[in-house]
Parts: C-alpha cells; structure tokens; sequence
C-alpha cells in the first residue's frame, strides 16, 4: 500500500470516554424503567419485561448487519481502510447482539411457550443470520492478503444483508409462534400502551450508544492494527 493510504490518528479516543458515560447512564434510567416504571402486561405479566432487551438487541442487530452492508460497498467503491475496520466491527459487534438476541428470545420463550426453542421462521431465520455473520468473520482469516480478504468479506456482507428483512417480515410470511411486529407495523401504530413505548424507545436509544461506544473502541483497534500491519 502507498503511504497515503495508511491511517493516522483519530478523534475517536477522545468521544469514547463521553460515549461510556451516555450509555451507562441511559442503560441505568432504561432499566430502571423496565423494571419498576413500565406497567405490568396484563396477559404475559411481568415476564414480558424481558421485551426491553430482547428487541432493541434485535434492532442493532440489524443495524449493524446493515452498517456492514454500507460499509463492504464503501470499500469496494474506494477502497478505503476505514470502511473495512468499520464493517468488520460492526460484524463483531452484530454477532454478540444476535447471540443475545436469541439468548433473550429463548428466556422469553420458555414461560410463554413452554420450550426453550422452537423450529418456527423468526427462530430459524435469526440462527441463519448468525451463522452467516459468524461466516462473514470466519471469512476474514482465510488470507493473509489485506485487499483481497477485505473484498472477499465486502461482497459476503453485501450479499447476507438480505436475511435481515428476511427476519423481520418472516413472521408475516409464515404461521408463527412469534408474535407480530408492535412497533413497526404496515398502516398502524404500535400496539404498545405509552409508557411501554416510552420505555422502549428509551431502552433502544440506551443499546444505540453501546453500540456506538464499542464501534468506536473496535474500529479504533482495528485501525491500529492496520497501522501495525502496514509499517512492518
């Protein structure tokens, strides 16, 4: 690689120590609501509280799973470094939430449908995701060569966000065990009392700037050792 190619110094030490301080503040008022604001379901109990981790981890990951996306075609358009350090830790990042997600997803399931894990589309479809995701980064190791591997993991990531709106609409796809979108929903509002709402858009914007401050910390590792990579 030329040398203008190799990163120099950023700004993103700096933001991460602000970033840590929003983002246990908020998970700390985000739980706080969930666990004593936010009203008691009147079928599910309170064991639906579990709602405020399982879904905004399902929604960054398919945040991230898309910012993978956003970043392979930015490589592939300029070939620029950064847009490979921030897909590949997006698609770390992604795959932790997916795991949690499903993890959440089994806890939730086991009082409300009596199993830990059932073979229905949203279930199947979010192990595909993960699969994929843990593929994308598996992919990465096969070569030694930067430009070629970060192409090769590029055209992987453009190519497996498809399963992301996979995933969500496959409940209104198929006959599913899963309930129905609350928030998103085609031509209504959500199904949600407002105060669970708030509670949920509270603990959504509280995993938003996890996400963020771990971006921050792993495309900052990555680019040190692109640095490292490239001066040896």
């Amino acid at each position: 690689m030329t040398e203008t190619t190799i990163p120099r110094g950023n700004t993103l030490p700096r933001i991460r120590p602000w970033l840590g301080i929003a983002a246990a503040a908020s998970f700390v008022v985000a739980s706080v609501m969930a666990l004593f604001w936010a009203p008691t379901d009147a079928v599910q109990g309170n064991v639906y509280r579990i709602l405020y981790v399982h879904v905004p981890l399902a929604w960054l990951a398919y945040f991230a799973f898309v910012v993978v996306f956003l970043a392979s075609v930015g490589w592939l358009w300029t070939k620029n470094p950064l847009f490979d350090a921030i897909a590949v830790s997006s698609a770390e990042i992604g795959v932790l939430f997916t795991g949690l997600f499903l993890v959440a997803g089994s806890i939730w399931a086991k009082p409300t449908w009596g199993v830990w894990w059932t073979w229905e589309p949203r279930l199947v479809t979010t192990a595909i995701m993960f699969v994929m995701y843990v593929g994308y980064l598996l992919l990465r190791g096969l070569s030694t060569d930067f430009s070629r591997r970060a192409t090769r993991a590029a055209v992987f990531g453009i190519i497996a966000v498809i399963d992301v709106p996979i995933v969500h609409l496959s409940v209104l796809w198929a006959n599913s065990l899963h309930q129905l979108p609350t928030v998103l929903r085609a031509g209504g509002a959500p199904a949600l009392d407002s105060s669970m709402l708030l509670t949920l858009m509270v603990s959504l914007g509280a995993y938003t700037l996890i996400y963020a401050y771990f971006m921050t910390a792993r495309v900052s590792l990555e680019r040190a050792r692109q640095v490292r990579l490239w001066t040896t």
